[in-house]
């Protein structure tokens, strides 16, 4: 009778007193088993008995004899040949004459160590701890059975370009420095006011409203007649119409006519949208008060809310891309510009200004906006996979793979990470295998031998 079957029996019988998943869970109990010796599985008559009896329903019930369910219904019999377990059970490896034992340790995996061989409470040895199971080199070596069980994995670390964005809402605000508000720099009244009302789009020089002020008149009538006697006194006489922000349009009609006239025709100072228009024919109005407000939308901003944990990541002159609610599938590029140095205590954000092109003007103040700002390092650097880094929060580690089922625990320091990829400053070179994959129970276990190597540099008793 092969030991398999054995095996199975022993299991079967354990799985029927109840007890079986604490003793399945126990290798040395199904060493103890595959061990026991033969016993004859064969009735009186010499035909071959059931192995045990399962549940007809196929229920996990089952019995070493006949038995039958609340129901009445038989237990089917199982031969031995139409089970179909298996349980590969690791053997000890053979004594070696020469191998030294340094102590003892308890079956069950806890801080109990003898210098003797000696039984725990339920009868099971102690397991020998040889002085050549560990390295000196800082590894830890691992059985091939233990690896393939682990599902250990590595790969190589490489060197590559790792890149991500940020993605944050926003909006279109104004460019501060492309704003222009006209207002009288002497007391005035509007003659005239052009075909011009709030949106509309102006040019340079084109027309806005005639206006006459005592204070512009009196000075183009001194110029006029200054300048045709001296141009050097004339020379301070423009000086004071450009100090009552006279267009430079209107002063060199004055100077070409040689006349001055009763009301000054001004115009816009830059291309923009009229964004405010207080100006209605015959009103007067004070030095200081806003008669128009203009904006060049054709540079705008785009400022959005950065996540506190984000705001290292982002640097003035970073790409940026900005999807405008309003035009599906539409992308505007540009540039971070700013970074506000102001968090907002509320929604711990920090305020981060791109600067977009809008040569069409399609992008308009207020509107809505989906940001996405990339972030990375231009140069290629080392990395390895996220899950290759055992991250404690004090201190970083990789595991090296050495190969022949050794395994070297190494301190590295991280950088960047994106896209599933951590940047690896130091520690880690370009090709050193590290472990991916079950490096937890790797590290599990090396962390259990520099214990157990501490108790003896310490002289102490396991």
């Amino acid at each position: 009778m092969s030991r398999r079957v054995l095996v199975v029996a022993a299991l079967a019988a354990v799985m029927a007193a109840g007890v079986g998943g604490v003793w399945l869970t126990r290798p040395e109990l199904l060493r103890k088993f595959a061990h026991m010796e033969p016993q004859p599985l064969a009735s009186a008559s010499g035909a071959a008995r059931a192995l045990y009896y399962r549940d007809p329903d196929g229920k996990p019930s089952y019995s070493l004899t006949p038995a039958r369910t609340s129901d009445g219904r038989a237990y089917i019999a199982v031969a031995p040949k139409e089970e179909k377990l298996s349980f590969e059970i690791e053997e000890e490896p053979a004594p070696v004459a020469d191998r030294k034992i340094k102590f003892y340790r308890n079956p069950m995996g806890l801080a109990d160590y003898s210098q003797v061989p000696k039984k725990d409470s339920m009868g099971m040895d102690y397991i020998p701890v040889y002085e050549d199971d560990g390295t000196d080199d800082g590894t830890v070596k691992l059985n091939p059975g233990k690896i393939q069980r682990s599902g250990v994995k590595s790969e190589p670390a490489s060197r590559q370009v790792i890149r991500t964005v940020i993605r944050a809402p926003g909006s279109i605000q104004l460019d501060e420095r492309r704003i222009s508000v006209i207002s009288m720099r002497s007391e005035s009244w509007i003659q005239k006011v052009a075909d011009v009302t709030t949106g509309s789009r102006v040019r340079k020089g084109d027309l806005l409203m005639d206006v006459y002020s005592p204070a512009v008149s009196a000075a183009a009538a001194e110029y006029v007649a200054i300048k045709s006697s001296s141009d050097k006194l004339g020379a301070g006489v423009r000086q004071r119409l450009q100090n009552l922000d006279v267009p430079e349009a209107a002063i060199a009609a004055i100077e070409k006519d040689r006349v001055a006239p009763i009301s000054v025709a001004w115009s816009a100072p830059r291309n923009g949208i009229v964004l405010e228009r207080n100006a209605v024919e015959g009103m007067r109005v004070q030095p200081g008060d806003t008669i128009f407000r203009l904006a060049d939308i054709s540079v705008v901003w785009t400022v959005i809310d950065i996540a506190e944990r984000d705001i290292s990541r982002i640097k003035v002159g970073q790409t940026a891309s900005v999807r405008a609610r309003g035009y599906p599938g539409r992308t505007f590029d540009g540039k971070v510009t700013a970074i506000y140095p102001q968090m907002n205590k509320e929604t711990r954000t920090v305020r981060v200004r791109i600067e977009l092109p809008n040569a069409d003007l399609a992008l308009l103040p207020d509107m809505y906006v989906d940001a996405e700002v990339g972030i990375g390092i231009p140069e290629p650097v080392v990395v390895v996979p996220d899950s290759a880094v055992l991250d404690s929060g004090q201190r970083q580690v990789v595991l090296i793979d050495k190969g022949e089922g050794r395994f070297e625990p190494r301190d590295v320091v991280v950088g960047f990470r994106a896209g599933g990829l951590t940047e690896i400053r130091e520690g880690v070179a370009e090709g050193d295998l590290v472990v991916t994959s079950a490096n937890f129970l790797i590290d599990a276990e090396s962390n259990l031998n520099a214990a157990l190597k501490g108790y003896a540099a310490s002289g102490g008793q396991p």
